[in-house]
């Protein structure tokens, strides 16, 4: 996540899709947004959605509203806008930025751990999503991934985890099933769900005890947010 990214397109589908499936403040839920620094690239501008609120305020009209006044009335792109506001409740928030160096990276965890605890969810935001191989630990710009020994540590602890994808140039189909399926191999979920859209898919790993929680929440993502956030489960 990178701040000048707050409050495009995608952000509106994720902050939408997180108040769903915590249930509006139900559940617990820390939020790492895993920063990186801004680069000054263009990409952060998908936010002529705002100035379409005939089309786009209908799927979560509070938080419309709220994103509509911050981004495109007041000109603020900062994830403190969102964190400060009623908008995500019952959440935690790790705001720092995430070093690209081991020893750094360690201690950023370590800080997530001391926020997580009692939480029910943790929902991680890295630019890019899941490491790959080309991209070890501790390389510049593995700042810009989730590690697979990150994502076992918190779901060994007891947590639900979401996790932000990017798309890869391959079949999203194909993706998007090969990747849940290895989330089951690696964290022993009976269960994954997909939430896809048009840009970027977020996997849901709940733990077992969680399961008929963040179903009935996905069935109410699908009927909020329909094709915006296409809904799909993923076992063995």
């Amino acid at each position: 996540m990178k701040n000048q990214y707050f409050g495009d397109i995608n952000d509106y589908r994720k902050y939408g899709l997180l108040r769903v499936l915590t249930g509006g403040g139900r559940i617990r839920t820390a939020v790492c947004w895993m920063l990186t620094p801004d680069d000054g690239r263009g990409d952060g501008g998908f936010t002529s959605y705002l100035e379409r609120p005939d089309k786009w305020r209908q799927f979560d009209p509070l938080l419309f509203d709220h994103l509509e006044e911050i981004v495109l009335r007041r000109g603020l792109r900062h994830v403190s806008e969102i964190e400060n506001s009623h908008i995500l409740r019952s959440c935690r928030f790790l705001s720092d930025v995430v070093p690209d160096d081991m020893e750094g990276r360690a201690t950023y965890f370590q800080r997530l751990v001391d926020l997580a605890g009692g939480c029910d969810l943790v929902f991680f935001d890295p630019d890019n999503g899941i490491e790959v191989d080309t991209k070890p630990v501790g390389r510049k710009d593995s700042s810009k991934y989730l590690y697979w020994c990150e994502i076992g540590r918190f779901w060994e602890a007891g947590h639900s985890l979401l996790i932000y994808q990017h798309f890869p140039r391959v079949p999203r189909d194909l993706f998007i099933e090969a990747k849940a399926r290895e989330l089951i191999h690696k964290t022993g979920a009976p269960e994954v769900f997909s939430f896809r859209t048009s840009h970027v898919v977020f996997f849901l790993v709940p733990q077992p005890e969680c399961l008929v929680f963040f179903h009935e929440r996905s069935e109410e993502v699908a009927g909020d947010w329909g094709d915006e956030i296409r809904v799909a489960y993923h076992s063995l």
